[in-house]
Protein backbone atom coordinates (compact mmCIF):
# COMPACT_ATOMS: atom_id res chain seq x y z
CA UNK A 1 0.00 0.00 0.00
CA UNK A 2 1.23 3.50 -0.91
CA UNK A 3 2.62 5.70 2.13
CA UNK A 4 0.00 8.59 1.15
CA UNK A 5 -3.26 5.96 0.55
CA UNK A 6 -2.69 4.51 3.95
CA UNK A 7 -2.37 7.99 5.71
CA UNK A 8 -5.57 9.08 3.76
CA UNK A 9 -7.44 5.86 4.61
CA UNK A 10 -6.05 6.16 8.79
CA UNK A 11 -7.27 9.96 8.70
CA UNK A 12 -10.36 9.18 7.01
CA UNK A 13 -10.84 6.76 10.34
CA UNK A 14 -10.52 9.16 12.81
CA UNK A 15 -12.49 11.70 10.78
CA UNK A 16 -15.40 9.16 10.90
CA UNK A 17 -15.07 7.46 14.20
CA UNK A 18 -16.18 10.83 15.95
CA UNK A 19 -19.33 10.63 13.85
CA UNK A 20 -20.46 7.30 14.66
CA UNK A 21 -19.99 7.53 18.36
CA UNK A 22 -21.73 10.76 18.12
CA UNK A 23 -24.98 9.11 16.16
CA UNK A 24 -25.74 6.27 19.11
CA UNK A 25 -28.30 5.91 20.87
CA UNK A 26 -28.09 6.31 25.05
CA UNK A 27 -28.85 2.89 26.31
CA UNK A 28 -32.43 2.79 27.33
CA UNK A 29 -33.74 2.93 30.46
CA UNK A 30 -35.26 -0.77 32.16
CA UNK A 31 -38.23 -0.06 34.19
CA UNK A 32 -38.54 -0.96 37.76
CA UNK A 33 -41.85 -2.48 38.87
CA UNK A 34 -42.63 -2.81 42.57
CA UNK A 35 -44.76 -5.22 44.17
CA UNK A 36 -45.72 -4.68 47.76
CA UNK A 37 -48.28 -7.19 49.55
CA UNK A 38 -48.82 -8.78 52.68
CA UNK A 39 -47.54 -12.48 53.13
CA UNK A 40 -50.89 -13.89 54.65
CA UNK A 41 -52.47 -12.54 51.12
CA UNK A 42 -50.12 -14.27 49.27
CA UNK A 43 -49.81 -17.42 50.92
CA UNK A 44 -53.50 -17.86 50.86
CA UNK A 45 -53.45 -17.25 46.74
CA UNK A 46 -54.79 -13.61 46.93
CA UNK A 47 -51.87 -12.23 46.41
CA UNK A 48 -49.85 -11.05 43.83
CA UNK A 49 -50.27 -14.23 40.91
CA UNK A 50 -48.59 -16.24 38.34
CA UNK A 51 -51.89 -14.76 36.08
CA UNK A 52 -50.04 -11.35 36.79
CA UNK A 53 -46.77 -11.97 35.67
CA UNK A 54 -47.82 -13.80 33.08
CA UNK A 55 -49.91 -11.35 31.52
CA UNK A 56 -46.72 -9.18 31.37
CA UNK A 57 -44.92 -11.88 29.59
CA UNK A 58 -47.84 -11.68 27.08
CA UNK A 59 -47.53 -7.83 26.67
CA UNK A 60 -44.23 -8.74 25.98
CA UNK A 61 -42.61 -7.41 29.45
CA UNK A 62 -39.53 -10.02 30.30
CA UNK A 63 -38.30 -9.87 33.98
CA UNK A 64 -34.27 -9.85 33.89
CA UNK A 65 -34.23 -8.25 29.91
CA UNK A 66 -36.61 -4.94 29.64
CA UNK A 67 -38.21 -4.95 33.06
CA UNK A 68 -36.63 -5.22 36.50
CA UNK A 69 -39.29 -6.38 39.35
CA UNK A 70 -38.49 -5.48 43.19
CA UNK A 71 -40.68 -7.89 45.07
CA UNK A 72 -41.40 -6.57 49.03
CA UNK A 73 -43.65 -9.20 50.91
CA UNK A 74 -43.65 -8.93 54.11
CA UNK A 75 -45.73 -10.07 57.13
CA UNK A 76 -47.21 -8.33 59.74
CA UNK A 77 -47.82 -5.59 61.37
CA UNK A 78 -48.91 -2.79 58.84
CA UNK A 79 -45.17 -0.80 60.34
CA UNK A 80 -43.05 -3.65 58.26
CA UNK A 81 -45.43 -2.91 55.23
CA UNK A 82 -44.96 1.00 55.12
CA UNK A 83 -41.36 0.67 55.93
CA UNK A 84 -41.23 -1.92 53.15
CA UNK A 85 -43.03 0.92 50.74
CA UNK A 86 -40.99 3.40 51.43
CA UNK A 87 -37.93 1.19 50.33
CA UNK A 88 -39.25 1.02 47.14
CA UNK A 89 -39.78 4.64 46.96
CA UNK A 90 -36.21 5.06 47.68
CA UNK A 91 -35.05 2.49 45.12
CA UNK A 92 -37.20 5.00 42.45
CA UNK A 93 -39.30 2.20 40.97
CA UNK A 94 -41.19 3.12 38.08
CA UNK A 95 -44.87 1.95 39.23
CA UNK A 96 -46.40 0.19 42.23
CA UNK A 97 -48.41 -2.63 42.70
CA UNK A 98 -50.51 -2.63 45.65
CA UNK A 99 -51.60 -6.55 45.90
CA UNK A 100 -53.27 -7.00 48.80
CA UNK A 101 -55.96 -4.92 49.07
CA UNK A 102 -56.84 -1.30 51.17
CA UNK A 103 -53.30 -2.32 53.81
CA UNK A 104 -51.00 -2.22 50.73
CA UNK A 105 -52.64 0.49 49.13
CA UNK A 106 -53.08 2.87 52.08
CA UNK A 107 -48.53 2.28 52.73
CA UNK A 108 -48.00 3.08 48.92
CA UNK A 109 -50.02 6.44 49.04
CA UNK A 110 -48.69 6.94 52.43
CA UNK A 111 -45.18 6.50 50.97
CA UNK A 112 -45.57 8.41 47.59
CA UNK A 113 -47.77 10.72 46.05
CA UNK A 114 -45.99 11.18 42.38
CA UNK A 115 -45.29 7.50 41.59
CA UNK A 116 -48.21 5.81 40.13
CA UNK A 117 -49.84 2.87 41.78
CA UNK A 118 -51.92 -0.03 40.26
CA UNK A 119 -54.24 -0.82 43.30
CA UNK A 120 -55.69 -4.47 43.30
CA UNK A 121 -59.05 -6.28 45.38
CA UNK A 122 -59.70 -2.63 46.82
CA UNK A 123 -63.16 -3.10 48.90
CA UNK A 124 -63.15 0.50 49.95
CA UNK A 125 -65.36 3.32 47.75
CA UNK A 126 -61.99 4.56 46.34
CA UNK A 127 -64.23 8.13 45.07
CA UNK A 128 -66.64 8.79 48.84
CA UNK A 129 -61.76 7.86 50.76
CA UNK A 130 -60.30 10.63 48.29
CA UNK A 131 -58.18 8.02 46.34
CA UNK A 132 -59.99 9.29 43.00
CA UNK A 133 -61.93 11.71 41.38
CA UNK A 134 -64.60 8.76 39.65
CA UNK A 135 -64.52 5.68 37.92
CA UNK A 136 -63.90 7.20 34.04
CA UNK A 137 -60.84 9.79 35.27
CA UNK A 138 -59.46 9.07 38.21
CA UNK A 139 -56.99 12.00 38.20
CA UNK A 140 -54.86 10.95 40.89
CA UNK A 141 -52.17 8.22 40.81
CA UNK A 142 -54.38 5.24 41.74
CA UNK A 143 -55.68 2.88 39.04
CA UNK A 144 -56.54 -0.75 39.12
CA UNK A 145 -59.64 -2.65 39.88
CA UNK A 146 -62.38 -2.32 42.83
CA UNK A 147 -64.63 -5.10 44.27
CA UNK A 148 -67.34 -4.33 46.74
CA UNK A 149 -68.64 -7.37 49.05
CA UNK A 150 -72.12 -6.94 47.77
CA UNK A 151 -72.01 -10.51 46.00
CA UNK A 152 -70.45 -12.30 49.03
CA UNK A 153 -73.18 -10.51 51.24
CA UNK A 154 -75.62 -10.38 48.83
CA UNK A 155 -75.43 -14.50 49.12
CA UNK A 156 -75.02 -14.91 52.54
CA UNK A 157 -77.88 -13.06 53.74
CA UNK A 158 -80.06 -15.73 51.66
CA UNK A 159 -78.75 -18.25 53.69
CA UNK A 160 -81.06 -18.34 56.56
CA UNK A 161 -84.00 -18.63 54.11
CA UNK A 162 -82.42 -21.49 52.78
CA UNK A 163 -81.56 -23.44 55.84
CA UNK A 164 -85.48 -22.69 56.41
CA UNK A 165 -85.30 -19.91 59.20
CA UNK A 166 -87.75 -17.02 58.53
CA UNK A 167 -86.09 -14.52 60.72
CA UNK A 168 -82.76 -15.08 61.94
CA UNK A 169 -79.96 -12.35 61.21
CA UNK A 170 -77.34 -12.51 59.39
CA UNK A 171 -73.46 -12.13 61.48
CA UNK A 172 -70.55 -10.29 59.75
CA UNK A 173 -67.40 -10.69 60.91
CA UNK A 174 -65.40 -7.90 60.47
CA UNK A 175 -61.68 -6.52 61.13
CA UNK A 176 -61.74 -3.35 63.36
CA UNK A 177 -57.85 -2.22 62.46
CA UNK A 178 -58.88 -2.09 58.56
CA UNK A 179 -61.16 0.87 59.17
CA UNK A 180 -64.97 1.05 60.66
CA UNK A 181 -67.75 -1.35 59.86
CA UNK A 182 -69.40 -0.40 56.23
CA UNK A 183 -72.14 -2.69 54.44
CA UNK A 184 -72.67 -2.87 50.30
CA UNK A 185 -76.26 -1.17 49.59
CA UNK A 186 -76.47 -4.19 47.41
CA UNK A 187 -76.37 -6.27 50.80
CA UNK A 188 -78.59 -3.71 52.60
CA UNK A 189 -81.02 -4.02 49.89
CA UNK A 190 -81.00 -7.83 49.69
CA UNK A 191 -81.34 -7.89 52.88
CA UNK A 192 -83.98 -6.22 53.55
CA UNK A 193 -85.99 -7.61 50.59
CA UNK A 194 -85.58 -10.59 52.85
CA UNK A 195 -86.68 -9.63 55.86
CA UNK A 196 -83.43 -10.16 57.32
CA UNK A 197 -80.81 -7.93 60.03
CA UNK A 198 -77.35 -7.60 59.81
CA UNK A 199 -75.79 -7.42 62.84
CA UNK A 200 -71.52 -6.71 62.57
CA UNK A 201 -69.20 -8.51 64.95
CA UNK A 202 -65.48 -6.84 65.56
CA UNK A 203 -61.97 -8.10 65.76
CA UNK A 204 -59.57 -6.06 66.76
CA UNK A 205 -56.71 -8.67 66.95
CA UNK A 206 -56.49 -12.54 66.23
CA UNK A 207 -57.12 -12.82 70.20
CA UNK A 208 -60.46 -11.53 69.58
CA UNK A 209 -61.88 -14.44 67.20
CA UNK A 210 -63.05 -16.68 69.79
CA UNK A 211 -64.54 -14.27 71.78
CA UNK A 212 -66.21 -12.93 68.63
CA UNK A 213 -67.50 -16.02 67.33
CA UNK A 214 -69.17 -16.33 70.74
CA UNK A 215 -70.91 -13.64 70.76
CA UNK A 216 -72.26 -14.79 66.87
CA UNK A 217 -73.70 -18.02 68.34
CA UNK A 218 -75.17 -15.86 71.15
CA UNK A 219 -77.35 -14.00 68.69
CA UNK A 220 -78.14 -16.81 67.02
CA UNK A 221 -77.39 -15.35 63.26
CA UNK A 222 -78.29 -18.02 60.42
CA UNK A 223 -74.84 -17.23 58.93
CA UNK A 224 -71.70 -15.71 58.80
CA UNK A 225 -70.33 -13.52 56.49
CA UNK A 226 -66.19 -13.15 57.00
CA UNK A 227 -64.79 -9.93 55.74
CA UNK A 228 -61.69 -11.12 53.12
CA UNK A 229 -59.00 -8.62 55.29
CA UNK A 230 -55.40 -9.87 55.40
CA UNK A 231 -56.20 -10.60 59.25
CA UNK A 232 -58.62 -13.36 58.01
CA UNK A 233 -57.11 -14.62 55.21
CA UNK A 234 -54.09 -15.54 57.38
CA UNK A 235 -56.49 -17.09 60.08
CA UNK A 236 -59.04 -18.53 57.77
CA UNK A 237 -58.48 -22.23 59.49
CA UNK A 238 -58.59 -21.14 62.52
CA UNK A 239 -61.82 -19.30 62.04
CA UNK A 240 -63.27 -22.22 59.89
CA UNK A 241 -62.65 -24.25 63.23
CA UNK A 242 -64.79 -21.99 65.64
CA UNK A 243 -67.51 -22.04 63.26
CA UNK A 244 -67.75 -25.52 62.21
CA UNK A 245 -67.58 -26.44 66.22
CA UNK A 246 -70.62 -24.44 65.97
CA UNK A 247 -72.33 -25.84 62.83
CA UNK A 248 -72.75 -22.23 61.51
CA UNK A 249 -72.30 -21.75 57.71
CA UNK A 250 -69.89 -19.02 56.83
CA UNK A 251 -69.23 -17.06 53.20
CA UNK A 252 -66.43 -15.32 52.54
CA UNK A 253 -65.48 -13.78 49.37
CA UNK A 254 -61.64 -15.26 48.62
CA UNK A 255 -61.93 -19.00 47.44
CA UNK A 256 -58.94 -19.94 49.87
CA UNK A 257 -61.94 -19.27 52.57
CA UNK A 258 -63.60 -22.04 51.18
CA UNK A 259 -60.66 -24.42 50.55
CA UNK A 260 -59.74 -24.08 54.09
CA UNK A 261 -63.44 -25.65 55.34
CA UNK A 262 -66.16 -22.32 55.08
CA UNK A 263 -69.13 -22.99 53.52
CA UNK A 264 -68.72 -20.77 50.68
CA UNK A 265 -66.90 -18.33 48.88
CA UNK A 266 -68.29 -15.95 46.51
CA UNK A 267 -66.10 -12.96 44.98
CA UNK A 268 -64.37 -11.42 42.07
CA UNK A 269 -61.85 -13.92 40.29
CA UNK A 270 -58.25 -12.70 41.43
CA UNK A 271 -56.78 -14.52 38.33
CA UNK A 272 -58.57 -11.79 36.23
CA UNK A 273 -57.79 -9.34 38.09
CA UNK A 274 -54.04 -9.80 38.06
CA UNK A 275 -54.34 -9.96 34.23
CA UNK A 276 -55.78 -6.92 34.02
CA UNK A 277 -53.67 -5.27 36.23
CA UNK A 278 -51.21 -6.54 33.59
CA UNK A 279 -52.45 -4.35 31.21
CA UNK A 280 -52.36 -1.49 33.73
CA UNK A 281 -48.88 -1.86 34.13
CA UNK A 282 -48.45 -2.27 30.03
CA UNK A 283 -50.25 1.43 29.48
CA UNK A 284 -48.17 3.00 31.99
CA UNK A 285 -44.77 1.70 31.36
CA UNK A 286 -45.52 2.84 27.50
CA UNK A 287 -46.02 6.55 28.48
CA UNK A 288 -50.14 6.67 29.43
CA UNK A 289 -50.90 9.41 31.58
CA UNK A 290 -51.92 7.33 34.92
CA UNK A 291 -54.58 9.90 35.92
CA UNK A 292 -56.35 8.83 32.53
CA UNK A 293 -56.91 5.38 33.00
CA UNK A 294 -60.14 4.25 34.66
CA UNK A 295 -60.58 2.23 37.46
CA UNK A 296 -62.45 -1.15 36.88
CA UNK A 297 -65.02 -2.89 38.72
CA UNK A 298 -64.40 -6.67 38.37
CA UNK A 299 -66.62 -8.29 35.44
CA UNK A 300 -65.70 -12.09 36.22
CA UNK A 301 -66.56 -14.04 39.68
CA UNK A 302 -65.85 -17.33 40.98
CA UNK A 303 -68.36 -19.03 43.85
CA UNK A 304 -66.23 -22.11 45.52
CA UNK A 305 -68.61 -24.52 47.82
CA UNK A 306 -66.95 -26.93 50.06
CA UNK A 307 -68.99 -30.11 49.47
CA UNK A 308 -67.38 -31.87 52.62
CA UNK A 309 -68.59 -28.87 55.14
CA UNK A 310 -72.05 -28.83 53.42
CA UNK A 311 -72.63 -32.40 54.37
CA UNK A 312 -71.31 -31.83 58.05
CA UNK A 313 -74.03 -29.16 58.35
CA UNK A 314 -76.94 -30.86 56.60
CA UNK A 315 -76.64 -28.89 53.60
CA UNK A 316 -75.42 -31.49 50.97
Amino acid sequence: MHRRAFVTIVAGGFLVSPVVAHTQQPAKKVPTLGVLALAAGAQSGSGPQPAFFQGLRDLGWIEGQNLLVERRIVEAPDERLAQAATELVRLKVDVILAATGPASLNAAREATKTIPIVMMASSRGPIGTGLIQSYARPGGQHHGSRHGSGGAHGQAARAPKDRGSRSLPNGVLYDATVGPFRLEKATVATSRALGIDILPFEVHEPADLGGAVAAVVKERVGGLIVAGTPTFVRYRQRITELLMKHRLPGISVWGSFAEAGLLMAYGPSLSDQFRRAATYMDKILKGAKPAELPVERPTKFELVINLKTAKALGLG
